[in-house]
């Protein structure tokens, strides 16, 4: 049977930063890569919240994105 080997965690955050010409939504994202590996998704919703008190743009969305190595 196939196993995972989780290798890494990167914590995306995107942003509304406005509205076009169109009247359509511009967003933004910054990515944080490094991001413990154990990280609960309420430690890292924290840490995001966290962060977007620094930025002007409201905070959209929250992404967690892992990468694994299936191993045979």
């Amino acid at each position: 049977m196939a196993q995972s080997l989780l290798e890494g965690t990167k914590l995306r955050l995107v942003y509304e930063a406005g509205m076009d010409d169109n009247g359509d939504l511009i967003l933004r994202a910054k990515t944080f890569s490094n991001v413990k590996k154990e990280a609960t998704t309420d430690q890292l919703f924290q840490a995001a919240k966290a962060i977007s008190v620094l930025c002007n743009d409201t905070l959209k969305k929250v992404e967690r994105n892992d990468s694994a190595e299936i191993l045979a």
